[in-house]
């Protein structure tokens, strides 16, 4: 099992989009290990984007992100990352496919309405800064009905 982290945005949050975002990573078989809302400061921000404190877009991106509420998201899955990154479609909304979440209520270049981890390096970073407190574990009962048993797996 793979964990990631997944923000939905100010944007997500302002827009009344957080439970169709949410229900979207539920529904393909993501595990919530971790949620809560909260307000992302300028110094959380400028950990989690300190690869970007360079280039022109660092300071709306702080803005933005500083300035309304987000929901920061503990997943986990198999082959988590791959599978939200795929779910969130394209950076930008106007190149995203239909069907992904940027595809189907995004159109901006600069409110893309959701983060998700691009690494495994990256997603155990990010969970630190945005869950110090840690995860939650716990049996979830769905997966024997999302995935295939390790038995199962091996007689393949």
């Amino acid at each position: 099992m793979e964990r990631t982290l997944i923000l939905l945005k100010p944007d997500a949050v302002q827009r009344g989009l957080v439970g169709q975002v949410l229900s979207r990573f539920e529904a393909k078989g993501l595990k919530i290990v971790a949620m809560k809302l909260m307000k992302i400061t300028p110094e959380l921000a400028a950990k989690h984007y300190e690869a970007h404190r360079e280039k022109k877009f660092y300071p709306g991106l702080v803005k933005f992100m500083t300035s309304s509420p987000v929901v920061a998201l503990a997943l986990e899955g198999i082959d988590a990352i791959k599978v939200c990154r795929n779910l969130m479609g394209a950076t930008f909304g106007a190149d995203a496919a239909p069907g992904t979440i940027r595809g189907d209520f995004g159109i901006s270049r600069s409110y893309n309405l959701v983060h998700g981890s691009d690494s495994p390096d990256a997603a155990a970073k990010e969970l630190k800064l945005f869950f110090p407190e840690g995860i939650v574990d716990y049996g979830y009962a769905a997966h024997d009905w999302i995935y295939d048993p390790v038995e199962e797996l091996k007689k393949q």
